[in-house]
């Protein structure tokens, strides 16, 4: 299984941005999937949203109401829509790919990860 990630960049406190993971293998049909991120501060990958195979997510508290995690499994994609970002957001968004919820980072696949920075 591979995963990429795209759509990352830099925008202004308030703005949005959506990343998007190609997922291989029909592996979204297959597994749970989620987004994580790391700023160079953090010891360890921080979990934003996961999405099981029948739908159901989870956020993390400090993303609820501005992310949406969603999946098309037709094109074999994952998404996060971020809205009104904030310079906290900042961080390397890795997509991540675990046989069952929630994903072990230890465990998991991973994408190279898409660069998010916000800053006025």
């Amino acid at each position: 299984v591979q995963l990429v990630e795209s759509g990352g960049g830099s925008v202004q406190p308030g703005g949005s941005l959506r990343l998007s993971c190609a997922v291989s293998d029909d592996a979204v049909n297959r597994y749970c999937l989620g987004w994580f991120r790391q700023s160079p501060a953090e010891k360890e990958r921080e979990s934003v949203a996961q999405i099981k195979l029948d739908g159901t997510t989870a956020y993390a508290n400090s993303v609820k109401g501005r992310f949406t995690i969603s999946r098309d499994n037709a094109e074999n994609t994952l998404y996060l829509e971020m809205n009104s970002l904030k310079p906290e957001d900042t961080a390397m968004y890795y997509c991540g790919a675990y046989h069952t919820c929630p994903i072990i980072r230890s465990r998991a696949i991973w994408g190279q990860g898409t660069q998010v920075t916000v800053s006025s």
